[in-house]
């Protein structure tokens, strides 16, 4: 089950309300930050201006690819543990606006982990270390500590074994 907090609206739809939840000024630097680092080549520029521009904790070593797209209202709330990848067009969402609520929750991912290409990570999920998720998975739920997932939604095709190499 994903972890989101709740948040009733009234009146119109809670996506045509969003600038009374969150300042019109914190969605534009977010979105000239995402919007820079989608496209930059540098990884470790990349990881830096995450961490310093938008509040994110993220490891070590760790790569977010090409075109990666962030959550722009709450990227603070996306923890990347170290020597993880972020495949190539992969968005990870931290919130979700419906007609009556809107919803958010954090998204951790742990160490060692790979998420192929056009994956999406709903909000309030996390995925445990050394897990992998298949290319163009949508992960509904939490993943487990050296699982394979995939599809849409996301399942578990296989759990792992700890490897002898002192993974």
């Amino acid at each position: 089950m994903r972890k989101t907090d709740r948040f009733p609206v009234q009146g119109s739809n809670a996506l045509w309300q969003l600038y009374q939840t969150i300042p019109f000024a914190k969605v534009f630097w977010n979105t000239v930050v995402i919007l820079i680092a989608r496209y930059l080549p540098f990884l470790s520029m990349k990881r830096w201006l995450y961490r310093t521009c938008l509040r994110m904790e993220i490891g070590e070593k760790t790569a977010v690819a090409f075109m990666v797209m962030l959550d722009l209202l709450y990227p603070e709330k996306i923890r990347i543990g170290k020597n993880t990848i972020i495949g190539y067009n992969t968005t990870i969402l931290t919130h979700e606006y419906l007609i009556d609520e809107y919803r958010l929750g954090e998204v951790v991912i742990g160490d060692h982990v790979m998420i192929g290409a056009n994956t999406t990570i709903l909000p309030g999920v996390t995925i445990g270390d050394h897990a992998m998720v298949g290319a163009g998975s949508v992960v509904t739920k939490d993943v487990p500590p050296y699982a394979l997932v995939a599809g849409n939604p996301a399942r578990v095709v296989r759990e792992r074994k700890l490897e002898s190499k002192g993974i």
